[in-house]
C-alpha cells in the first residue's frame, strides 16, 4: 500500500491512461450550450454546427460554403469534436488526440476591398490571442504570421532553435472563398505532454492555464472576431487607421527578434523583425541596413534575441 506522499499527481495519472482511456474521460463539446450561447438572436452567429468528427473542418467548410453559398450565412462556425486531418500553413498536417482541442472554422464575410483582405491572417491571429488572455487566462502572442504562442511552462529552461522560450499552442489557417475568408483557428487545450507531436508544443493544461475550457474558448474567440471584424470594416479594410496595426504589433513576439525566414521560392532572409508594413508583411532589417518586406514565409526566431 503507498502513502499518500507517494500517489501519483492528476499529471501522473492522465499521462499513464491509454489514448482510448483519455479521450472517454474528456468531456464532448455541448452543441446545446453552444447554440444557446452563440446563435441569433441571441449569439452573433447565423449558424454554428457542431460535429463529432471532421478531416479538416477547414477543407469542409470551404467545401461546404462553395456548393451552396445561400446556406452559410456569415458569421457561421463549423466545430468539431475530433479534428482527423487538420491542415497548418503549407499544406502541412496537425493532429490532435481526440477531445483535447479546440478546431474550428470560422466563415466571415468582411466586407473590406480585397487589396486590403492580406490582413486577415493577422487580424484572426489577434483575436485569438485575446481569448486565449481573456477566457483561458494565459500570456498569449502571436509569431508572425499565424502561429500562437506561450511561454515555456515552468521547469521547461530549453531555448530551443526557432522558439527559444516560447512553446506553440495553435495556430490560424485562411482561406479566400470568392468575397468570404474561412479561418481555421486550433488551440491545444487538454494534451499532457506525452501527447504533444513535438518539442516546440504546448498545451493550455501543460502551460498550467488557470482556465482550460474548449466551449469557452470558443465563445470568447467568436466574440472577439466580432470586435476586431466590426473596427476593420467600419475603416474600410484599414487596419492601421481602426487601431488594430498597432494592436497586432503590440501581441507579436516576432517584433524585435533575430528572424530568419524562409521564404516561398527558397529565399532566405535573416535579419531583426522590425515592423509590420502597411500590407501586413513583416519588415525585416538585413545585413547593410535595408528593410525587406516578407509577405510570406516560415519564421524562426534566432537564438540570439530569442
Amino acid at each position: 500500500m503507498r502513502d499518500e506522499q507517494d500517489s501519483p499527481g492528476p499529471d501522473e495519472r492522465s499521462e499513464a491512461l491509454t489514448g482510448e482511456e483519455r479521450a472517454g474521460a474528456r468531456s464532448p463539446l455541448r452543441a446545446d450550450v453552444l447554440r444557446d450561447r452563440l446563435l441569433a438572436p441571441a449569439g452573433p452567429l447565423a449558424r454554428l454546427e457542431v460535429v463529432p468528427r471532421a478531416g479538416s473542418t477547414n477543407a469542409e467548410l470551404v467545401a461546404a460554403v462553395r456548393r451552396d453559398p445561400a446556406a452559410w450565412p456569415a458569421p457561421a462556425v463549423l466545430v468539431a469534436d475530433h479534428q482527423e486531418a487538420g491542415r497548418g500553413r503549407a499544406g502541412r498536417t496537425w493532429t490532435t488526440p481526440p477531445r483535447a482541442a479546440l478546431t474550428a472554422s470560422v466563415l466571415l464575410r468582411p466586407g473590406v476591398p480585397a487589396v486590403r483582405r492580406g490582413w486577415a491572417p493577422l487580424l484572426v491571429g489577434l483575436a485569438a490571442v485575446r481569448a486565449l488572455r481573456g477566457a483561458a487566462g494565459v500570456p498569449a502572442a502571436l509569431k508572425w504570421p499565424n502561429d500562437l504562442l506561450l511561454p515555456a511552462a515552468a521547469g521547461d529552461a530549453r531555448d530551443l532553435d526557432g522558439w527559444g522560450r516560447w512553446r506553440k499552442v495553435g495556430g490560424v489557417l485562411t482561406e479566400a472563398v470568392d468575397d468570404a475568408v474561412v479561418a481555421g483557428v486550433g488551440v491545444n487545450v487538454d494534451q499532457v505532454a506525452d501527447e504533444l507531436p513535438v518539442p516546440w508544443a504546448t498545451s493550455l493544461a501543460v502551460a498550467g492555464a488557470p482556465h482550460a475550457d474548449r466551449e469557452g474558448l470558443l465563445v470568447a474567440l467568436v466574440t472577439a472576431l466580432g470586435e476586431v471584424g466590426e473596427r476593420w470594416r467600419d475603416a474600410d479594410g484599414d487596419a492601421a487607421a481602426a487601431g488594430l496595426a498597432a494592436e497586432v504589433a503590440d501581441t507579436c513576439a516576432t517584433l524585435g527578434q533575430d528572424v530568419r525566414v524562409d521564404a516561398p521560392g527558397g529565399m532566405v532572409v535573416e535579419g531583426r523583425a522590425e515592423s509590420l508594413g502597411d500590407d501586413g508583411s513583416l519588415l525585416v532589417r538585413v545585413t547593410g541596413g535595408e528593410l525587406h518586406p516578407v509577405l510570406a514565409g516560415d519564421v524562426g526566431h534566432l537564438r540570439t534575441g530569442s
